[in-house]
């Protein structure tokens, strides 16, 4: 006998009427959002139950190759969406390329520490944990990483004649970029930020209410959610600051001369 409620579709149908009625008054306010609703509500629920199948055939074959092959098809799929956020990107690979390796990067190396410290499954690899705590942490690195690139990006356009009158005066491509890899870092920090600081307060997380809704104890489920938090605040700020390093290393060059040539 299960500890939690079970879910049939027709629940499912009567929640998405809730989304329907936004898409009337969209219709009847003239917003023209209505199309876009119903498409992202049907994508998600596409996506959600092909993921689903998924994860069940991973669960019944634990496979290490398996659980990295999933794991970098969410790198490649996070790192167009990174891409796409940004007002101005970086030309070329780099664009695609630095938003994708920093996020692999973090979330990488938070997982691997989950799995091998407080966590401790008996497979490191054991996708039942592993493919769901790297979904949470990428996702969050994800948002990081695109308002910091997006920052240091547009930044960089807006102030070309003051970046490169430091230059002129010999200042490095570090020293001049500093106040705006600054700014752009902390933009890419806020979210993470306003979501610790407002945990428990201001919502429920998201990891938390689903395990009280499954049965578990609320103290083992705030232990877990408070876990995620710190793992999700690592990763953001590895990926968020090597994210930024990178783009004002490829928004200049080895003669400290500003590149915005190098921008889309």
């Amino acid at each position: 006998m299960t500890t939690y409620l079970e879910l049939s579709y027709l629940d499912l149908a009567l929640a998405a009427l809730l989304l329907v009625f936004n898409a009337g008054l969209s219709l009847a306010l003239g917003l023209r959002l209505e199309g876009r609703m119903l498409f992202a509500a049907l994508r998600m629920v596409v996506q959600l139950l092909l993921v689903g199948l998924v994860l069940q055939a991973l669960f019944d074959r634990a496979s290490p190759w398996l659980t990295a092959l999933v794991a970098l098809i969410m790198v490649a799929f996070a790192g167009r969406e990174i891409m796409a956020r940004q007002e101005h990107r970086l030309a070329g690979w780099w664009g695609y390329g630095i938003g994708s390796t920093t996020m692999l990067l973090a979330g990488m190396v938070v997982t691997l520490l989950a799995l091998n410290g407080p966590l401790r499954p008996d497979s490191w690899y054991d996708p039942r944990y592993a493919i769901p705590l790297f979904g949470m942490i990428l996702g969050n690195a994800m948002t990081g990483i695109s308002l910091g690139l997006d920052g240091m990006t547009s930044q960089a356009g807006r102030e070309r004649a003051g970046i490169e009158a430091q230059l002129l005066l010999g200042a490095t491509r570090w020293r001049a970029l500093r106040p705006f890899a600054q700014r752009a870092l902390r933009t890419g920090f806020t979210p993470m930020l306003n979501s610790m600081a407002a945990a428990g307060v201001v919502f429920l997380p998201g990891m938390m209410t689903g395990q009280i809704l499954a049965g578990v104890a609320p103290e083992q489920a705030v232990k877990y959610q408070i876990l995620v938090l710190f793992l999700i605040a690592g990763a953001t700020g590895i990926g968020v600051l090597a994210a930024v390093m990178a783009c004002v290393w490829r928004l200049t060059d080895g003669r400290h001369r500003l590149r915005l040539d190098r921008l889309l």
